[in-house]
């Protein structure tokens, strides 16, 4: 039996989030894909963006800001549509077995890869196995998504149209992993010059300068309208307003409330949100944050409702714990958050022994404005209760090298993203995670990330991961601030901007208007 329990709950906590994935304009913000007039097929746009890319191959890509723009080349079996279903992409069809034990995919017909090859069951069983860390000989650039590497027993290709997945245990959320790229089994170049399914196909890319990509003209689905896209790289989002400004974007996410209000006379402004949990992340395992009473001073320290006032006119969306209220079903709207509370924040400091008050680093990318800018609010916020804490501005590859891997830090503002299955918000807190930056430890946690995991009854689903969000909020495991409003200027001659519940920049339904 196909099992749409699940996406059928995930669209539902979608359209009930606070603040609505599919976002509006800056004008009444009416929700839905943006789209005005008759579209004309043809044309070159220019987007915006302010992270280099860290790998061509889809495999290997660690940045959600990679990731976002790699959406338009790749595809897996499945993939998020603007409504959060996970639709079929390179499978024409699946089946879930009753005990989800099993998936079963049925490939579409003469898909073709954008070297003109056609997608095979051994290509599937090759992108599956290599994402999951299955293959006889792995490489070790590749970064294995724990969930299949946990989940998946065996990969097998039972007819030439046919692939099946068996599984370790029941799991009845793997679904939106499976969104991982099909790629080419014998083709070892993806790192240089990319190839895939999607709508768009790879033309270029100089680091810091520019990603280009044009339509697939051999694309199964419904064709892009745009012949082609350059995703222009810049260094911070002051850069790319300069070119805003002049009218030599067309389309640039990211804006802040005051870039976005002088803007709106020549761009329309369409409001959504980036899909991430952000938050001052604090290192559990390294003084003074292995002290609770210090994570929780700085969760009542820091005002959280100020940060959305100040930097995006109060839109965002507030959150406790380690989840969005985007996956409402699962999100644990119980809990009551820590309340801006100056004097409580100095008198736990107090009891951990900083009375004097203490100094910090906060390690934030470059290359994220919204984040340096909430670093700077929180900064002059924590010398209300005695900290004095230091921004270091690093490069996104110093990020990711120290802190995302080397976990050498103190503490760091970014947004952590998120596919549609609620393990993949909270599976990096498990103390043996990878990506466990945080260094948080719990074995109360581990154990019932493991039940929440094993769970097929969905109300026991449910309730396992709000236990999980309280323990995280009971351990101020970080201090938790909101899922921000994304703030994008869109070109008055384009239509079809969408928005999705994950962070893509979807450029096939993007057209000038006739």
């Amino acid at each position: 039996m196909k099992r749409k329990l699940f996406l059928a709950l995930l669209m539902f906590s979608v359209m009930t989030a606070l603040c609505a994935c599919n976002g509006g304009t800056d004008k009444g913000d009416t929700p839905g894909d943006i789209s005005s007039g008759t579209p004309a097929a043809g044309g070159e746009i220019v987007v915006g963006i302010t992270q280099d890319l860290d790998s061509l191959d889809p495999h290997i890509a660690v940045a959600a800001g990679t990731d976002e723009v790699l959406f338009n080349i790749f595809e897996g079996l499945v993939k998020p549509d603007k409504d959060g279903n996970f639709v079929e992409a390179v499978a024409e069809k699946y089946v879930i077995s009753e005990d989800a034990m099993t998936y079963t995919f049925t490939l579409r017909e003469n898909v073709k890869f954008h070297n003109g090859d056609t997608v095979t069951v051994d290509d599937v069983v090759y992108s599956l196995k290599r994402c999951a860390g299955l293959l006889d000989v792995q490489d070790p650039n590749v970064l294995v998504d724990s969930a299949l590497s946990r989940s998946i027993k065996e990969v097998v290709a039972t007819d030439d149209r046919t692939v099946v997945l068996y599984l370790n245990a029941a799991n009845t959320e793997l679904l939106p992993y499976l969104s991982c790229a099909i790629i080419p089994c014998d083709y070892d170049n993806q790192a240089k010059s990319p190839v895939g399914t999607g709508p768009f196909k790879f033309v270029s890319y100089s680091p810091l300068e520019s990603f280009v990509v044009e339509k697939n003209a051999d694309y199964y689905g419904t064709p892009a309208y745009l012949d082609k896209v350059t995703f222009k790289i810049y260094a911070s989002s002051d850069a790319a307003f300069l070119e805003l400004m002049a009218g030599k974007i067309h389309i640039f996410p990211y804006l802040t409330d005051e870039q976005a209000t002088q803007l709106s006379q020549k761009y329309t402004i369409e409001v959504g949100t980036m899909n991430l949990v952000q938050a001052l992340f604090l290192n559990n395992g390294a003084a003074p944050f292995n002290n609770v009473k210090v994570r929780q001073a700085f969760c009542h320290a820091v005002n959280r409702q100020e940060i959305l006032d100040m930097l995006s006119g109060g839109r965002g969306t507030l959150i406790n714990s380690g989840m969005t209220p985007g996956l409402a079903s699962y999100y644990n709207n119980s809990i009551a958050g820590y309340e801006y509370n100056a004097e409580k924040a100095k008198q736990l400091l107090a009891e951990a022994g900083y009375a004097n008050g203490l100094e910090i680093t906060i390690t934030v990318p470059s290359n994220y404005q919204y984040h340096m800018d909430t670093a700077q609010v929180i900064v002059e916020q924590l010398k209300k209760v005695g900290v004095t804490a230091k921004i270091e501005p690093v490069e996104w590859a110093t990020w990711l090298s120290d802190v995302y891997k080397g976990r050498e830090y103190q503490a760091t503002v970014v947004g952590l993203d998120f596919n549609l299955a609620p393990s993949d918000v909270v599976k990096r807190y498990q103390s043996t995670a990878s990506n466990n930056f945080m260094n948080y430890v719990n074995e109360s946690y581990d154990t019932t990330f493991a039940k929440a995991l094993a769970a097929i009854n969905e109300q026991e689903k449910q309730d396992a991961y709000k236990e999980l969000q309280k323990l995280l909020y009971e351990d101020a495991a970080s201090v938790y601030i909101q899922d921000p409003a994304l703030l994008t200027a869109v070109s008055k001659e384009l239509g079809g901007y969408t928005f999705y519940p994950v962070y893509v920049q979807d450029m096939s339904l993007v057209y000038y208007v006739k």
